[in-house]
């Protein structure tokens, strides 16, 4: 075996390696010399191999005694010991030793490197869950999904990926079915995923008591043990919680939170920062809802003034607009076409009379027959309608419904003169419902026609005034029609739902 020798004396020219990190033999002595090898290590604390090997030939005298001596070796033992080494040169031995330095440095570098994977395929883990549950969520980011629908996918969603108990989310009622009584105040939705039997009373009270907490401003906020084993922590129930707010600007709209720690553990950065990223996208979509519902607020009060304007202008036609829009609409239906052209039609059914405002009101109000240039007078008011909304973005599809709504099957329509399927489909459909209740309404200088007289206009104009298939269409819907002009409706309605009613 390896024989016991002292190396105190040796210990600062091993210090000096070490800080060298190259391996060099500390002594040599006759055929005898010690090795040092600097070991990579784990901490801050230098290590060192040494050992002793035979560097020359062997021969029985005194002097290896004292070549012994002088590496701090019994000599009797050493001798013993040496007999049976092989001889190494000096050159062979670092060698050997930069070989086994660089080994060691690798499998070190190794050992390293695969806790290094380790956590990163954890990191991975999480973060791919999260990009996922993101990824989902703003796929599902539509200006048409309500405040409870997108709320509720981001919990299912969440409540898979954090082991809590509950999570749960106060947020704005936007997109919601408005109530009977206009007056109503709707109050936030409170949606939750787990432990139903939390109330959205407890938790709107927890979430009050949370954002007055002193580090509130540092939300997320995470509160465990050390902040629910307090005294004063009202809520015995709730061990651990993560509160988020869902906020966008100077926006507040309520508050995300995941509720007790399934696995008795604590909640932490991970689970907080994918609660604040979801947060982030919900506060986000609210700040849409809010934006979207005030410029659809400013459309509504733009389509309402001047619908107002339009029968304020000519009493015998007040409600003509509303009726359009809706007699369109059925029709519309009939021709199954999508929801976006029923919703376009809607609208131009009631502004497609807004040029009218510049005629000249002893013309419009004219109590006989015009003559035929107070008839090219009224001619113009597609083209004057079209002037005045078309620098309102919001309307721009419904500007070509606008413009050619009295042109005909037969190119002899104004103002373009343009025929067939040259017109827009929607102008068409808008073309019969106009007509329809122009020729059933009274005016000044006439009753309003029978049923019987305007149907058989329509057939017999079917493939020269009017598109043969709208007017078809209209036979079809012809009883709901009916229904819709005796429907008198003192107010308009400029809810989607309310629409076909």
């Amino acid at each position: 075996g390896l024989p016991t020798f002292d190396v105190s004396e040796f210990a600062p020219l091993c210090r000096e390696i070490s800080r060298r990190g190259n391996a060099e033999l500390v002594v040599e002595a006759g055929p005898f010399a010690i090795l040092a090898i600097p070991l990579p290590a784990n901490d801050d604390r230098a290590c060192l191999a040494i050992a002793p090997f035979v560097t020359g030939s062997l021969t029985p005298n005194d002097k290896l005694s004292a070549a012994l001596a002088a590496l701090g070796m019994n000599g009797k033992i050493g001798l013993e010991w040496a007999v049976e080494q092989l001889a190494w040169s000096p050159e062979t031995l670092l060698r050997m030793a930069s070989t086994v330095q660089k080994q060691l440095q690798s499998a070190q570098r190794i050992c390293r490197l695969e806790r290094d994977v380790q956590s990163i395929s954890a990191n991975i883990n999480d973060t791919y869950e999260e990009i996922s549950l993101l990824h989902r969520l703003t796929e599902n980011l539509k200006l048409s999904r309500s405040s409870e629908e997108l709320g509720r996918i981001a919990l299912e969603w969440l409540h898979e990926v954090i082991p809590a108990a509950v999570v749960a989310l106060q947020i704005p009622p936007f997109g919601q079915k408005q109530m009977a009584d206009a007056d109503r105040i709707l109050l936030p939705l409170y949606l939750a995923s787990g432990d139903l039997s939390f109330s959205s009373t407890a938790f709107a009270l927890l979430a009050e008591h949370a954002s007055r907490m002193p580090n509130a401003s540092g939300l997320p906020l995470v509160l465990n043990s050390g902040a629910t084993s307090q005294a004063d922590w009202p809520f015995p129930d709730i061990r651990q919680a993560i509160f988020v707010p869902l906020v966008e600007g100077s926006h507040h709209f309520g508050w995300m939170a995941a509720l007790n720690h399934i696995d008795g553990g604590e909640f932490g950065t991970v689970e907080a920062n994918l609660m604040n990223s979801v947060a982030v996208i919900l506060g986000t979509h609210s700040g849409n809802m809010l934006l979207y519902q005030q410029q659809a607020e400013l459309t509504t009060g733009i389509i309402r003034a001047l619908t107002e304007a339009i029968d304020a202008k000519d009493q015998y036609t007040c409600g003509h607009s509303d009726r359009v829009a809706r007699i369109a609409v059925r029709i519309a239906r009939e021709m199954n076409c999508d929801l976006p052209t029923v919703n376009t039609i809607y609208l131009a059914g009631l502004l497609h009379d807004v040029g009218k405002i510049g005629i000249d009101d002893t013309v419009l109000r004219k109590p006989d027959r015009l003559t035929p240039e107070e008839f090219e007078h009224i001619k113009s008011h597609p083209g004057i309608g079209h002037r005045i909304l078309r620098d309102i973005k919001k309307l721009d599809t419904i500007l070509p419904i606008i413009l050619h709504h009295h042109e005909a099957w037969n190119g002899k329509g104004y103002p373009m003169q343009l025929a067939a399927e040259n017109i827009p489909l929607a102008a068409r459909i808008i073309a019969v419902a106009d007509s329809y209740d122009a020729m059933g309404s009274d005016r000044p200088y006439r009753k309003g026609m029978p049923e019987a007289k305007i149907d058989e206009i329509f057939r017999k104009e079917s493939g020269v005034q009017w598109d043969p298939e709208v007017v078809a269409a209209y036979f079809r819907a012809k009883d709901d029609v009916r229904l819709i002009v005796n429907d008198k409706r003192s107010d308009l309605q400029l809810d989607k739902m309310q629409w076909a009613r």
